[in-house]
């Protein structure tokens, strides 16, 4: 029996994280978790697997929580000292950092410091503080096993080889919904259109982020440094179908890639299970029904996203975290109609230009680095 924690088991990587609990009921035990706001399904929650404490970032709803699960012996806690006890908690194992955004760090560094495994779902962990992360889980004997199912598939390309032969990875991308549109074709473009994924299901912010290429962009330092490789290493490759998950090239120019359906069930239950293969009751991949698998270059000028991205991997420090923080709040204010689709990418662009890089950026720097940008462009006028 292994005991998990849940960071974010409201949200889609969480509710899949449950659903692999519900099939293996024996062999994982979810001691805690947390979610942001969501009072109505963590009670569900609670009260299918009673962890024995559970975290509500926003105190209003934690007080909420405690109200509808009185009758349980789940303690609740509230803010980022939830997480944090919630990640030493001398019962659990592992840590399932499925939260959304920078409040992941922390919480991250706690369960390293705590000796607990990481299965990481959370980009910004390692985007903005991966030369603070990566360095301590080597430190403490920490696996950091990676959840999203480009980095699960690199992973999983590289087991059985030594790193030394590896030349590059191919990083895939679907293209999102927007693929083989031109700039001007791009003007008029609502949130709503932007939403429908041709391929995956994912929260509104990935979602968005897909369309924009950002999300790729976010990948390809997240695997930087989970794989130990500069950014010139990695190539991303558009493929439409989202069947190559990803791939790998190795010295003597042969590549290993994972395929597989378009499903994050798979690479969750892989990390939980690590080094295991469990079976999954789920619909298998069928290469006589596709027939072909396209694969194209990325349009960096159109989606500029990408470009940007690679300029922020390259100068490392804190611009990685603007970057990050800069298309966080740009994706808020584009949900909202306050700013067109290609603002996105003039946001995201002012925000670094305006930025002076911290080479090597603690905790309080990445976070007020992120404070900074917001402010930034909360100044900003928009037509």
């Amino acid at each position: 029996m292994k005991n998990i924690c849940i960071l974010g088991s409201t949200g889609s990587i969480g509710t899949q994280t449950m659903e692999i609990v519900r099939a293996y009921k024996d062999d994982l035990k979810v001691v805690s978790m947390s979610a942001a706001h969501n009072t109505e399904l963590m009670e569900k929650q609670v009260r299918e697997v009673a962890p024995s404490k559970v975290c509500m970032f926003d105190e209003k709803a934690a007080e909420e929580l405690r109200a509808r699960i009185a009758d349980t012996d789940t303690k609740v806690l509230s803010g980022m000292e939830g997480l944090i006890e919630l990640c030493e908690d001398e019962n659990c194992e592992m840590v399932v950092t499925a939260v959304v955004g920078m409040i992941g760090i922390r919480p991250t560094i706690a369960a390293i410091n705590a000796g607990k495994d990481i299965a990481l779902a959370n980009k910004e962990t390692l985007v903005c503080a991966g030369h603070i992360i990566m360095p301590l889980a080597k430190k403490m004997g920490v696996k950091i096993l990676p959840v999203d199912s480009e980095h699960s598939a690199i992973f999983q390309s590289l087991q059985g080889f030594p790193r030394k032969s590896l030349e590059r990875i191919l990083l895939t991308a679907s293209g999102g919904p927007f693929r083989g549109k031109k700039r001007e074709e791009l003007v008029n473009i609502t949130w709503r259109e932007a939403l429908k994924h041709p391929n995956w299901t994912m929260g509104k912010k990935v979602t968005i982020d897909s369309s924009t290429l950002v999300n790729k962009g976010l990948e390809v330092m997240e695997a930087s440094w989970l794989f130990d490789v500069t950014p010139d290493k990695i190539t991303v490759v558009i493929q439409p179908q989202s069947i190559i998950h990803s791939a790998v090239q190795y010295v003597d120019g042969g590549i290993i890639a994972q395929l597989g359906t378009p499903d994050m069930k798979l690479p969750i239950q892989y990390a939980l299970f690590y080094p295991d293969r469990r079976p999954m009751d789920e619909e298998r991949l069928d290469l006589f029904k596709i027939g072909q698998i396209g694969l194209e270059k990325p349009d960096t000028e159109t989606f500029k996203g990408l470009k940007l991205a690679y300029r922020a991997a390259n100068e490392g420090g804190s611009l990685p975290t603007v970057f990050n923080a800069a298309n966080e709040k740009a994706v808020a204010l584009f949900l909202e109609d306050k700013i067109r689709f290609l603002d996105i990418y003039d946001i995201i662009e002012k925000a670094m230009d305006e930025h002076k890089t911290i080479p090597d950026p603690g905790v309080e720097e990445i976070l007020n680095a992120e404070k900074e940008c917001y402010e930034l462009i909360d100044s900003m006028e928009f037509s």
